[in-house]
């Protein structure tokens, strides 16, 4: 049993704290900024809570944040009250936020200065993926601070993979998106397609589901993409910022993503439409509304 502090109790980060304590059997601080929210999270899995990210860090041998984007993340690990602030020498953190690459190497570095590990781990899953502990986790850092965190993250995913140095679990995750992004187009096209032809929805899925169309989209999100219901929890929001730090990523490098750039346009059609909060694959509500 390790000391843990979990900074960041949203969809994501409260039942993978959860995992850490119950199926880690670890001693868990947690933090977050809606204080009551931590204390639930402290009674229901006989944890403690803290008032600021150092205090939750203090005396941990594993600190996880896991939060919005760069600037939540900069504000809770950075500064007088930040996790930095109360790590100590030889604690290793990991950061399980999809942020930028730059970020995740500027931790690194900051908690290498401190005599300390650090991991950019951000996960794919979603919330069923958090909630029953079956996250796909894309780590990077230096290869003996993942093998001593391995089993600790382990406790709340089935895949952990080490994709190098500092910075490439979060280039890794944007490979993740701009996948993601091409498929749920597709998808949603698909069934578009299919039903201004007057073909059986789920009967067309049921043949092509079979062969080389098949992705998990297709298996988990055909039937309520075509009735219209969008509340599977990664919102269109996030993705945009997702996509956002792709495209900036691809400037640097170079690298050339005109479906990712369209997509992007199109899920800033359905944040208009009033989409903020629908998940991902509410694509297919722009091609509707013709």
């Amino acid at each position: 049993m390790a000391k843990v502090a979990f900074i960041g109790l949203g969809v994501m980060g409260y039942p993978m704290a959860g995992h850490l304590a119950k199926r880690g059997g670890h001693e868990v601080t947690v933090f977050n900024r809606t204080t009551a929210k931590a204390e639930r999270w402290a009674a229901e899995y006989a944890g403690k809570s803290a008032t600021t990210p150092k205090l939750a860090a203090e005396g941990a041998d594993f600190v996880f944040t896991c939060v919005g984007n760069d600037n939540d993340l900069r504000s809770v690990t950075f500064g007088a009250t930040g996790v930095l602030a109360g790590l100590k020498r030889g604690a290793v953190y990991i950061d399980n936020t999809t942020a930028s690459a730059t970020v995740a190497r500027e931790l690194y570095q900051a908690a290498k200065e401190r005599g300390c590990g650090s991991l950019d781990a951000p996960v794919s899953g979603g919330q069923a993926g958090a909630e029953n502990g079956q996250l796909t986790v894309m780590v990077g850092g230096d290869p003996d601070i993942f093998e001593v965190a391995r089993p600790v993250i382990s406790s709340y995913a089935k895949m952990v993979g080490l994709m190098g140095p500092a910075g490439a679990g979060q280039l890794t995750k944007m490979v993740n998106q701009i996948c993601l992004a091409g498929v749920i187009q597709g998808l949603a096209e698909g069934i578009h397609f299919a039903n201004k032809a007057g073909l059986d929805v789920d009967q067309v899925i049921g043949v092509i589901s079979k062969g080389a169309a098949q992705s998990w989209q297709m298996e988990n999100r055909y039937r309520t993409m075509a009735v219209g219901k969008f509340d599977f929890g990664f919102a269109v929001d996030w993705m945009r910022k997702d996509l956002a730090i792709i495209l900036e990523e691809a400037r640097k490098n170079g690298a050339t993503l005109p479906v990712a750039a369209l997509i992007d346009q199109f899920y800033a059609e359905v944040q208009a439409m009033g989409g903020r909060r629908w998940d991902t694959s509410s694509l297919i509500a722009r091609l509707n509304r013709q």
